[in-house]
């Protein structure tokens, strides 16, 4: 009885000591395997490596939600419990770039809100996540290496330092100092862009979390994506992971090796402003691997400069513009030699600065011309630029046209047409076979206005400072309609016809009168947007049943018209601007048979 007795309070003695030394073997972790790249790079975790200026700073901020980062398995490989479920985390965080070449950074993570479930196994209780919570404050630092930003590759060496500010139990810090040296490259060709990095996470936090490894990691990262609209946006995925090193355990097995993949894409708003958008699964079950994961960011880094081009020879000359773009050369206005080595001179007789092979006169000296026959040549007496012996009035100084017979001929209008053979040589004309109207502007519709001045040179009509209407009559038939050249106006906001209108809508009925194979006209009614879709779809609808009452009513035929009302469903301008909305807010007149097109029928 007393070795049962003893035996008996051994156990209870056990048990009591056993529960706080579970408790205490209950320690958090940094869980958060999203480590962002310092601001000013256009990528989420990888550095673009941007690092031009002195003093330039960049601020901004990346929302991180991430489902399911730590969850414990089942045997079976089933979710057993997720410890934190759901994590909201804001990483706000600053850079300054140094010197064309050193960069020093600051990111603190602020988990707005966390939630999980507590769970023991093996006697350790794990708590899970839940409320806000502050992390590690990180401190970067980063030098340029080799390489220059917009290169085909730049590197560089930085060193992170994690401060043990965050709230460990809330799973947002390790409870140390953290330190992680890593080499990043980045680079560009073209349109294509990459970024990478290998890190050394050296974490002095070394223990089992529900049997998984936590220690010291080698981190890695890499990215490609392709830039468009000359730079602005960049879109490409990220492959990003880590594995525990220390422990015995062995690296990259799948529960110390959290691994994830990240599809994003950032865009310039203006010069300074950035934002982000990316998301992307875990590629493992490793801890801190979420099952999903969505970013958002907002970036102000104020005189970006804008991406060098190319030049691989340095001779100032882009690559793209550069014939020679391997050998330096000499900028010059020939494609074809563009920054190529400077040829030596060819051979110039009579030292005009025109080589013989293209002076038509190579002993002459004289001034370069565009024509082959001229170009070199001296001779020109009326010094009209029309070399004398292509000028068919060489004593008077004209304008060079394609006709032998009268270039270099005056021209006092400047119509091509030269006066000794222009019917009207003091008003701009065009050339015709007719002696009598050769020269003279074209009216075809005898209105008075010139058709190269009317709009509606068929169709007679008064001026209009408008050139758009200048020369048209009131209503005409063009391109299946009947075109009106000004609005049908109503009273604000009804279908009241103004007066004002009365004008218009009586051309238009002249038009019908004038016109009896037009069988149907379709009057439509359009408004702009302002206002509910349903108000604005009645009003156009009564606006053009109004305008085909006041035809009838003015002895237009009821069957030859017909009403339908639009809304603002069919814009022929910007709504977003006054005079958009005004040009929106009309009347049209659509001819939907004719007699033309009932005997194509048949």
């Amino acid at each position: 009885m007393r070795a049962q007795s003893f035996a008996a309070a051994a156990t209870l003695l056990g048990i009591v000591l056993a529960a706080p030394l579970a408790r205490a073997q209950v320690t958090g972790f940094a869980v958060d395997r999203f480590d962002p790249a310092e601001r000013g790079s256009e990528w989420f975790v990888t550095d673009s490596l941007d690092l031009r200026g002195h003093g330039r700073p960049a601020i901004g901020v990346i929302g991180d939600f991430a489902y399911r980062p730590l969850v414990l398995y089942n045997p079976d490989g089933s979710v057993g419990a997720s410890i934190v479920r759901n994590q909201y985390v804001l990483h706000p965080g600053m850079s300054l770039v140094l010197w064309d070449r050193v960069r020093f950074g600051v990111s603190l993570p602020v988990a707005i809100y966390e939630d999980g479930h507590q769970e023991t196994v093996r006697g350790v209780i794990y708590p899970g996540g839940s409320g806000s919570s502050v992390g590690d404050v990180r401190l970067g630092g980063d030098v340029r290496l080799a390489g220059e930003y917009g290169d085909v590759m730049t590197l560089a060496f930085g060193v992170e330092l994690y401060l043990p500010s965050g709230n460990q139990a809330a799973y947002m810090s390790d409870g140390t100092v953290r330190l992680q040296p890593r080499l990043q490259a980045a680079g560009m060709a073209g349109a294509f862009t990459y970024a990478a990095k290998i890190a050394f996470d050296y974490r002095s936090l070394e223990y089992a979390f529900a049997g998984s490894q936590l220690g010291s990691d080698l981190m890695f990262a890499v990215s490609a994506g392709l830039r468009t609209t000359n730079g602005r946006f960049m879109l490409g995925p990220e492959l990003y992971g880590s594995t525990v090193l220390t422990g015995g355990e062995g690296a990259f097995r799948t529960r110390n090796t959290p691994f994830e993949l990240l599809l994003g894409g950032h865009a310039m708003l203006g010069p300074d402003w950035r934002i982000g958008a990316g998301v992307g699964p875990g590629l493992s079950r490793g801890l801190g691997s979420p099952e999903a994961r969505v970013l958002a960011s907002l970036e102000w880094a104020p005189g970006i400069p804008p991406v060098p081009l190319a030049d691989r020879d340095h001779d100032g000359v882009p690559d793209f513009e550069d014939a020679c773009p391997d050998v330096p050369g000499v900028r010059t206005t020939d494609p074809t030699t563009n920054g190529c080595p400077e040829a030596p001179r060819p051979p110039d007789r009579d030292g005009d600065g025109i080589a013989d092979v293209s002076d038509a006169c190579p002993d002459v000296p004289g001034p370069r011309t565009r024509d082959p026959k001229t170009n070199g040549c001296p001779a020109d007496r009326d010094g009209d630029g029309v070399y004398d012996a292509v000028d068919a009035c060489p004593d008077d100084p004209g304008l060079r046209t394609d006709d032998p017979s009268t270039s270099g001929c005056p021209d006092r209008d400047h119509d091509a047409v030269p006066d000794r053979s222009d019917a009207c040589p003091d008003v701009p004309g065009v050339k015709t076979a007719d002696p009598k109207t050769n020269g003279c502007p074209s009216d075809r519709d005898n209105d008075g206005i010139p058709d190269t001045l009317d709009a509606c040179p068929d169709n007679a009509g008064p001026p209009n400072p408008d050139p758009a209407k200048n020369g048209c009559p009131m209503a005409v038939v063009q391109a299946g309609q009947i075109r009106i050249m000004e609005q049908v106006r109503f009273r604000f906001g009804k279908a009241d016809l103004d007066p004002a209108s009365d004008p218009i809508l009586e051309a238009v009925r002249q038009v019908m009168a004038e016109h009896a194979g037009i069988l149907q006209v379709r009057v439509e009614g359009h408004t702009d947007n302002k206002g509910g879709a349903a108000y604005n779809l009645n009003l156009s609808k009564a606006r053009a049943h109004a305008v085909v009452a006041w035809l009838v009513t003015h002895g237009v035929e009821q069957g030859r018209l017909q009403s339908q009302g639009y809304g603002p469903a069919r814009p022929i301008a910007d709504n977003k601007t006054e005079d958009g909305r005004r040009e929106n807010r009309r009347v049209e007149f659509h001819i939907v048979d004719d007699e033309k097109k009932e005997m194509d029928g048949k």
